[in-house]
């Protein structure tokens, strides 16, 4: 269990790098390399809580939401869950910055491709642990 949990804060970490990569507007600073990991490592970290707690609360006030828009509307969830990680490690004085939702709606889709595709190569045994 702990296994799988630390597999999936490193695969959210590397997947919040990409985007970090590909999107304009998302940055991570840190003036050496340790710093922006342990930066990736925590906002990883922050991801996975707001997504564990706020988007179900989310969905499931927005049901009818979802129906109605076949799904689209999970879409700008996602962006706006992204865009508040960026605000929470930025009053935790982390340096990772999301500079808008554009830069948040393409980087959430970027970590969901990174990730999926991460979660495709990594072994079942090591995810079920």
């Amino acid at each position: 269990m702990a296994v799988a949990l630390v597999i999936k804060v490193l695969v959210t970490a590397v997947a919040l790098w990409v985007s970090t990569l590909l999107v304009d507007g998302i940055a991570i600073g840190g003036s050496d390399q340790a710093t922006r990991i342990g930066t990736l490592i925590v906002v990883a970290l922050i991801f996975g809580l707001v997504n564990a707690v706020i988007k179900p609360v989310i969905k499931t006030i927005g049901c009818a939401f979802y129906v109605l828009t076949l799904g689209l509307i999970g879409l700008v969830v996602n962006a706006l869950l992204f865009l508040l990680v960026g605000w929470i490690s930025d009053k935790l004085g982390l340096p990772f910055q999301v500079a808008g939702f554009w830069p948040a709606f393409w980087g959430a889709i970027v970590v969901a491709i990174v990730g999926f595709i991460l979660h495709l190569i990594i072994p079942d045994s090591l995810d079920r642990e």
